[in-house]
């Protein structure tokens, strides 16, 4: 979403790189480059001016152009007046204390608020909170059904009586069963509208008056720019919002509304819809997320993403697999399947600093997919004893295997090279039967890297 404005920065930042010294003049133009960048960006025109003219006070000053690193300092400067924008990072949801934590969800219809509150429910199950979700929109044709069929596939608890089709008694009815059962927080989709009426406004003032909720949640589309700043101020007046989530994060729109929302309304930014999965639902960390617009990467979000992929236990057991030679197709197979857990590659690209160029182009994107894809469809034509054993795949064999995947026989042989090569490279870093080995009189662990580092891996 924030590739064209990631670009624009990075040019930025390259022509002050060529400056022999830093001078007032040099930090005019970039800055002019940069207020056009975040206009293009659809960046609120009060919240650019602030923001220009707070770099400009700090990048002028003379211990910063005196400095040995004036182009580092000025990238410091511009990366703390973003994270300024946003405010402070956010925890998710406040803490109810060990009462019932109950938060509404509001906001437009189309905004991704009934998806972002099974999402939600998902985020709060995967910290070990018990969700009830309930929906109170009784207007629009299947919104229940909806909640219901995404709820179902994540595993979450839904209060959904039959008959009941008032919004306030749906509401009350469910806080009551969450208190009667156990459960710990209670969700509460609401009806929107296409556009803000009275009608839509009283009655989520009726259901707040009701459930008396700790939380109101407004879900903006991110994609929808400074339309979704103005709908969410007058919410905000109307019923008192306690913060955001963007959803729809994950798309090509400029993303504005990201930058502005905080310093318009008032209200922090919670959460970000960063795919179309129930799990795709993050924290919003302005940090990583700044760094990320800066071309700094973001490894710490990389990290966890690939926790949430991988259970313990599989990568213990890989490890072990991988220690005494036993690598096999099925376990590489395996691995795809993780990959695509974790998310778009180009998403996972982004957050590798170094790798921004990678990442801009679609076309990489879908080239990957698509090898991906491929890949998968081999190793499913394979037999058991084909994937475990790749040495018996003959001539017959690979015609076979082509065939069954709809690839050509070039794309077996080739999968089949790249995996020897891989267990090759396996073998030669694990040691001989998995014993530690020494390079050059250095202590090297079980992984080949030194000390305590590649022990910990396997761990």
């Amino acid at each position: 979403m924030f590739n064209s404005l990631t670009d624009r920065f990075q040019n930025v930042f390259d022509t002050l790189r060529g400056e022999v010294r830093l001078t007032p003049e040099a930090v005019e133009v970039a800055l002019k480059e940069i207020r056009v960048a975040l206009l293009e960006a659809d960046v609120n025109f009060k919240v650019v001016k602030a923001f220009v003219n707070r770099v400009r006070d700090r990048a002028i000053d003379r211990s910063i152009l005196d400095s040995l690193s004036p182009t580092q300092q000025v990238v410091g400067i511009v990366r703390d007046e973003m994270l300024a924008l946003f405010g402070p990072s956010s925890k998710g949801l406040f803490k109810a204390g060990n009462d019932l934590q109950v938060v509404l969800m509001i906001g437009l219809q189309g905004s991704g608020k009934t998806t972002t509150s099974a999402k939600l429910g998902d985020w709060c199950q995967r910290g070990g909170r018990h969700p009830l979700l309930v929906s109170t929109d009784v207007r629009r044709a299947a919104a229940i059904t909806q909640l219901n069929l995404i709820c179902e596939s994540a595993g979450l608890r839904v209060h959904d009586p039959e008959g009941q089709l008032d919004p306030v008694q749906r509401a009350t009815a469910a806080i009551d069963e969450a208190r009667r059962l156990g459960f710990d927080t209670v969700i509460i989709d609401t009806a929107g509208r296409i556009h803000l009426d009275d009608e839509l406004m009283g009655e989520l003032e009726v259901i707040k008056n009701a459930a008396k909720p700790s939380e109101l949640l407004y879900v903006a589309d991110a994609m929808t720019g400074q339309d979704a700043i103005k709908s969410a101020g007058e919410f905000h007046r109307r019923v008192g919002i306690t913060g955001l989530v963007l959803s729809k994060m994950d798309g090509d729109a400029k993303a504005g509304a990201a930058f502005s929302v905080v310093s318009v309304v008032g209200v922090p930014i919670r959460f970000s819809g960063v795919g179309e999965r129930v799990e795709d639902l993050e924290l919003f960390q302005p940090e990583r997320l700044v760094s990320r617009i800066l071309g700094m990467g973001d490894i710490l979000s990389l990290v966890e993403r690939a926790e949430n992929a991988i259970e313990k236990k599989d990568a213990k057991h890989l490890a072990e697999k991988i220690r005494h030679q036993e690598f096999s197709l099925e376990d590489l197979r395996n691995q795809l399947n993780t990959v695509r857990k974790m998310g778009p590659i180009d998403q996972m690209l982004g957050m590798i600093p170094g790798f921004r160029g990678m990442s801009n182009t679609t076309g990489n994107e879908d080239a990957n997919q698509r090898q991906l894809t491929r890949t998968a469809a081999v190793i499913d034509s394979m037999t058991i004893a084909e994937r475990r054993n790749p040495s018996v795949i003959n001539g017959s064999r690979r015609k076979r295997i082509a065939c069954g995947s709809g690839t050509e026989v070039q794309d077996v042989n080739r999968l089949l090279k790249q995996f020897n090569q891989m267990r090759k490279m396996l073998k030669m870093v694990t040691g001989v039967n998995g014993k530690r080995r020494r390079t050059g009189g250095r202590r090297v662990g079980r992984m080949g890297l030194p000390g305590s580092i590649g022990r910990q891996t396997l761990r």
